[in-house]
């Protein structure tokens, strides 16, 4: 399974109507403090983000890709959206 199966593997706990990744790793090879992993982009829709502040919205995201951050994952650009905000 890739990084990026993983990920949405992870992510699916939020049953997101929409999501979307993209490793943006090339973009950033050689990236200071880059100690190996790789950097992406998600755009996600899930309805688990009702009347949920954008803090608590990455919250939820990064503990459930806790264990791979930051060896897997470098960085990790996050736009997600309750339904109704699209």
């Amino acid at each position: 399974m890739s990084l990026t199966e993983e990920i949405i593997s992870r992510l699916e706990t939020l049953a997101p109507s929409k999501i979307d990744i993209q490793d943006e790793s090339a973009m950033h090879a050689g990236h200071a403090g880059n100690i190996g992993g790789g950097h992406f982009k998600l755009e996600i829709t899930s309805s688990h983000f009702y009347k949920k502040s954008p803090i608590m919205r990455h919250r939820i995201i990064y503990q459930l890709l806790a264990d791979l951050i930051p060896s897997k994952i470098h960085a990790l650009s996050i736009h997600a959206l309750a339904p109704d905000e699209q």
